[in-house]
């Protein structure tokens, strides 16, 4: 389920759709839908793991609130990925099982101020169903990588890098490379498998 909005507005987002009006029309990409509604769209899907994405879901939390109370009612294990940047509440946090939490780096071209806020990290580097994701261009990334997990001392068996890339060959490119840092540094890695399926193109 993609939510609408983001506080932040990384220079590679490939979701830009969700809240960059300048270059999307708001009526066009936008679609409130009743929990009646929702409901019936995923219920197409056998399997029961919902995932909750945007933009920045944590924009809406106290909206997703009745609809996570649903889902859990229906047996779903409910995930939600966030940048990182907004505390959830603890309302929030009963109902969900797992966060991937992508903390932004330089190379999204946002504000350290911005992308990287202390006591949201540092929350969920105590959250034991949180996971960090890390959107990599360069190797000279992974130095920012380690500086954020050794100082919110985050479990880096709970660390993921991704390649950034919006088609398979530059995503298999970027691999190569990153397979081997996360071999040795105990990462885990994630390839951006809808990417290399389907190279970018959105579903109808």
């Amino acid at each position: 389920i993609r939510t609408a909005l983001c506080n932040l507005s990384c220079s590679w987002c490939d979701t830009k759709y969700t809240w960059d009006w300048n270059h999307y029309s708001y009526n066009k990409e936008v679609k409130e839908m009743t929990l009646p509604e929702i409901h019936q769209n995923i219920a197409r899907f056998s399997t029961k793991h919902c995932v909750i994405t945007g933009g920045e879901p944590l924009i809406q939390q106290g909206k997703l609130v009745p609809l996570l109370y649903s889902l859990k009612h229906r047996e779903y294990f409910i995930e939600i990925e966030t940048n990182g940047t907004i505390l959830p509440s603890d309302e929030i946090v009963k109902l969900v099982d797992r966060w991937n939490v992508s903390p932004k780096l330089a190379n999204s071209a946002m504000a350290k101020d911005k992308r990287e806020v202390e006591n949201c990290l540092g929350y969920f580097a105590n959250n034991s169903g949180a996971y960090l994701k890390f959107v990599i261009c360069n190797p000279i990334d992974i130095t920012e990588v380690e500086n954020i997990v050794e100082a919110y001392m985050f479990n880096k068996q709970r660390v993921i890098l991704m390649p950034e890339g919006n088609s398979p060959e530059e995503i298999l490119e970027k691999s190569r490379w990153l397979a081997e840092i996360c071999m040795n540094k105990g990462y885990i890695l994630s390839l951006r498998l809808h990417t290399l399926l389907w190279s970018g193109t959105r579903a109808k």
